[in-house]
């Protein structure tokens, strides 16, 4: 199929729109990859790099100080909402479909910014990667942290996920546990011969209705913890005392901790039980005191908050680099079915973007 052809020296509403009218489903992403790739190579002031459907533009000019901007290419399932479509005129103008908020707007803010960013003030490493949205090893981003790691070296990182047009740094650590409790099945009719393990499931309960989350300031930030039930499941029959329960829990942290310090304090909580831990991602430090976010924060103005959620800065965390998220969109669109960006959102974040490396 011929590629679409992308303008980056145009409208950057108008690139918003071609990027969300091409599909691109997590493990669709070739289209859009060809897209940004061929886009990209129009302009002689990149070094451009294809690993898999991950796409690297470098600026090689021998600055002192080198940043790395990232985003995915990839969306969720679409819900009839490509093609795109626009209300409002004007700075009023809203761009809906599948994308535009997450996080097709970062996207073109990149590209757009990649294209008159000709003579950077740093060297910048731009990075468009796939399968964002399933199971991390398939993330794109990841695999380049694992395999070619030289490639999202810098002291600085931005991530364009929707962020409302403001600074959310770092993301808190998330990790997922079960709880299992066993009791002894029996006949329901006699219920008094058996243990009913969902019972006891109450205990569980009542510890997180009885939990008091914690609120941590790390640099300057306040990140609000929490700990959760998300899924309860138990019992094989309608006439059998059931002698499994499981309850899972989903624990949000700080980034002031580490997987081993969040899962001890999971273990604290639910002492006396038998808990396993099903995945972990640590979190991201916002890294606000390094002297090129200083000079972010001061080009977008404004103050930081922090990040609610898990994202990929933890990617460039765990390998040394500060990051924050930074991005056109209110975060609470992304996977909505009304999925939209404002238009205004993808212009502000841009001309931020000219104005901290112009």
């Amino acid at each position: 199929m011929p590629v679409p052809s992308l303008d980056l020296d145009g409208d950057v509403v108008d690139l918003l729109a071609q990027l969300i009218d091409i599909e691109s489903v997590s493990g669709n992403e070739t289209p859009i990859a060809n897209a940004v790739e061929e886009a990209l190579r129009r302009y002689p002031h990149l070094e451009v790099i294809r690993d898999g459907n991950v796409v690297v533009a470098r600026t090689d000019l021998g600055r002192a100080d080198r940043v790395v901007i990232a985003g995915h290419l990839d969306t969720v399932p679409i819900a009839d909402n490509v093609p795109s479509w626009r209300t409002g005129a004007g700075d009023q103008t809203i761009i809906w479909g599948r994308g535009s908020c997450d996080m097709k707007g970062g996207v073109a803010v990149q590209l757009a910014a990649a294209a008159r960013l000709v003579q950077p003030s740093r060297d910048i490493t731009w990075i468009f990667y796939d399968n964002e949205e399933v199971q991390a090893d398939l993330n794109g981003l990841g695999r380049l942290a694992r395999e070619r790691p030289e490639l999202l070296t810098g002291s600085f990182a931005v991530l364009g996920e929707p962020s409302n047009a403001g600074i959310e740094g770092g993301c808190q650590g998330t990790m997922r546990a079960e709880i299992q409790l066993t009791g002894v099945a029996a006949h329901s009719a006699r219920a008094w011969k058996g243990h009913n393990a969902i019972h006891d499931a109450a205990v569980v309960l009542q510890r997180l209705r009885d939990y008091q989350p914690a609120e941590v300031e790390v640099e300057g930030l306040v990140y609000r913890e929490g700990l959760n039930a998300v899924s309860i499941t138990g019992g094989i029959a309608g006439n059998v005392i059931p002698d499994r329960c499981t309850v899972a829990v989903n624990y949000r942290f700080a980034p002031d901790k580490d997987i081993a310090a969040a899962e001890a304090h999971v273990r604290e909580v639910f002492e006396g039980f038998d808990l396993t831990v099903t995945d972990a991602s640590a979190g991201a430090r916002p890294g606000l005191d390094q002297p090129a976010a200083a000079e972010f924060l001061a080009a977008v103005g404004g103050s930081a908050n922090p990040k609610f959620g898990w994202t990929d800065v933890a990617q460039f965390a765990a390998l040394g680099v500060p990051a924050v998220n930074f991005g056109p969109g209110d975060p609470s669109k992304a996977h909505a079915d009304d999925e939209f960006c404002p238009a205004a959102d993808v212009v502000s974040c841009r001309d931020a973007l000219l104005r901290w490396l112009g």
